[in-house]
């Protein structure tokens, strides 16, 4: 069977003769989402050496590679930042754990002592994942926050809760659409509407929401407003 040929006749052959090769090396495996698949899947994290080769014969080095992330599943090659995705697992947790830590700050910040907002609240804290939440329970995680920084209901919640806030909303925002991050923040303005106005130390603690998850000052006056017209 004779070869193709290139314009040249020559260019086809040439490339069947002199060529480059990867040797990969396994440096690592674990769980990722993989963007090819669409889902969780085993990844093994590659380093590779490329060589000059002839006929086929790898005969000369030429340099590094990699690394690279390649799915067990469908055998594709990702940049390494494709481990910068969380898992699907790793994502739910990541949410239900910022709902829950905003729920506590709003509640800490005017709401904690009135039973519609431990209602709203519980409710969004079971829909985000912790399905056997309580009204009870959380009124005790909010009395002993209020116990550790010796704060009132009602008082400026300080830099304490500010940092947890952004532990918590920080890493997850990247991975929100704005839709998502925008619902975040409601279900806190709902929370702290369930027994009536925003007061001062709520605002101040959705502020802090709304700027954790990267939505910018205005909107989170439009969207505190939004929360207060009946739908």
């Amino acid at each position: 069977m004779l070869p193709e040929r290139g314009r040249d006749g020559r260019v086809t052959r040439r490339a069947r003769i002199l060529g480059t090769r990867t040797a990969w090396t396994p440096v690592g495996d674990g769980e990722f989402f993989c963007p090819g698949c669409g889902g969780d899947r085993n990844y093994q994290r590659l380093t590779g050496q490329r060589r000059f080769t002839v006929l086929g014969v790898p005969v000369l080095p030429r340099g590094e590679t990699g690394p690279v992330v390649e799915c067990a599943a469908c055998h594709r090659h990702f940049g390494a930042d494709a481990l910068d995705h969380p898992t699907t697992v790793r994502f739910s947790a990541m949410l239900r754990d910022a709902v829950h830590t905003v729920a506590l700050a709003v509640l800490s910040a005017g709401g904690g002592c009135a039973r519609t907002a431990l209602e709203t609240a519980a409710g969004a804290v079971r829909a985000a994942g912790f399905a056997d939440c309580t009204e009870e329970q959380l009124a005790a995680l909010v009395d002993a926050l209020a116990a550790d920084t010796g704060r009132s209901y009602g008082e400026s919640y300080g830099p304490g809760l500010a940092i947890e806030l952004h532990e918590a909303l920080d890493p997850l925002a990247p991975h929100l659409a704005p839709v998502g991050r925008e619902s975040i923040l409601l279900q806190g303005a709902r929370i702290a509407l369930a027994d009536g106005p925003y007061t001062p130390a709520e605002r101040e603690v959705l502020a802090t929401v709304g700027a954790a998850l990267t939505i910018c000052a205005d909107d989170v006056t439009r969207l505190l407003a939004a929360a207060r017209t009946p739908s």
